[in-house]
């Protein structure tokens, strides 16, 4: 199989990868339940972790970042962690439904809530971000990367206006963490919310959230901890506060693993890489007739995805038909981004997704090319 549905998740992962995963279900135990070698030795693999993923963030303190089981985890927490009755939230239609859906939940319960429009190529208009400021706002959170049309989106200027104005900035890093480079001092980010089954490398059920020192978030949930066993409240100082019960060890093995690849390799190589892949094939495919191609390809920055419509073609007729006949994966339908398809008018009819990994070669991107082609030239 020819897999292009990376934006859903790396399916490849480097070797080492999958031997500390298995390494560490021979060998380890609970971390901080116990002094037993099994116990300590999955401490020391979820300190050194952390530490790894604070060095790639440009964290300040490594006990800042939480460990989660994934973005939507990360951010329910910084959503339903922070903001309160009263309070107003922008965001925009670029937002993947982890954002989108706890935000509406928290407007049920008296959050006022902004979504800011995009243009015609699905950049968000960040001057109308900043005119939608009010009294009362607390947050903005917005994408770093669209899983939809594979758009940029600089959090930089929008972090350094958000701290102009006093407010929290929050940042969905689902399709950039370990691909671009993020800095969450120099980037004025508040919360960073990160998974690790993508751009990381790491196997599913692992992700995290970085909290700036000074911010305090409501725990989504409580419970064993390993310290202060007898106090009725759950611990507040992070990164416990927002870990409660056994972590995912096993996975965070395959994590710690991935972070050494990515460093190893060099994250500026690998997107170049998966750039040069999705230029091949967004230059191979645009110009046929029939092929409409969403997202702002005036970027030379872009995360290494390619949607696109054949005609009047149900996606998911499309994605069958490249899945059956030329064994290739990809992504159809919705993809969890419902705003982002109502601005660019696929509601109904979807739309393909090719989404890449450095993973993938040229080989594989031109028979993608050659079967665009095909199936355009059908009747």
């Amino acid at each position: 199989m020819i897999y292009m549905d990376n934006a859903a998740t790396t399916m490849h992962k480097p070797q080492e990868v999958i031997d500390a995963v298995v390494n560490a279900m021979n060998s380890m135990g609970n971390a901080g339940r116990g002094a037993s070698e099994a116990a300590l030795s999955a401490s020391r693999v979820i300190y050194d972790t952390r530490d790894r993923l604070a060095e790639l963030f440009g964290a300040e303190d490594a006990r800042r970042i939480a460990f989660t089981s994934n973005s939507t985890e990360s951010l329910n927490i910084a959503i339903k962690g922070s903001l309160n009755p009263g309070d107003h939230v922008i965001t925009t239609v670029l937002e993947h439904n982890s954002v989108l859906r706890p935000l509406y939940e928290m407007e049920k319960n008296g959050v006022e809530l902004s979504i800011i429009r995009c243009d015609e190529k699905g950049m968000p208009d960040i001057s109308q971000m900043e005119a939608s400021i009010k009294e009362n706002t607390k947050m903005i959170i917005c994408t770093n990367g669209s899983n939809l049309t594979g758009n940029y989106v600089d959090v930089s200027v929008i972090g350094k206006m958000a701290h102009a104005h006093g407010l929290m900035f929050v940042v969905d890093a689902s399709q950039t963490a370990g691909v671009f480079p993020i800095n969450v001092q120099e980037m004025n980010i508040d919360i960073l919310c990160f998974t690790g089954h993508k751009g990381l490398l790491a196997p599913q059920g692992t992700g995290g959230i970085y909290v700036k020192e000074g911010i305090e978030l409501r725990p989504l949930k409580t419970g064993g901890s390993g310290i202060q066993t007898y106090s009725k409240e759950h611990p507040v100082q992070m990164p416990t506060a927002l870990e409660a019960g056994t972590l995912n060890g096993h996975g965070i093995a395959g994590l710690h693993a991935a972070l050494g690849y990515l460093k190893k390799e060099g994250i500026d190589n690998i997107r170049r890489k998966e750039q040069e892949l999705m230029w091949r094939f967004y230059n191979g495919v645009k110009d046929i007739p029939g092929v409409k191609i969403y997202g702002d390809y005036s970027q030379k920055e872009r995360c290494a995805i390619v949607t696109l419509n054949i005609g009047d073609y149900d996606s998911s007729e499309v994605s069958d038909e490249l899945l059956m006949e030329y064994n290739i994966s990809t992504r159809s339908g919705g993809h969890c981004a419902p705003l982002m398809h109502k601005a660019l008018g696929t509601v109904e009819q979807g739309a393909v997704r090719f989404s890449f990994s450095h993973y993938n070669t040229e080989e594989e991107v031109d028979a993608a090319i050659r079967a665009i082609h095909e199936l355009a030239e059908e009747p």
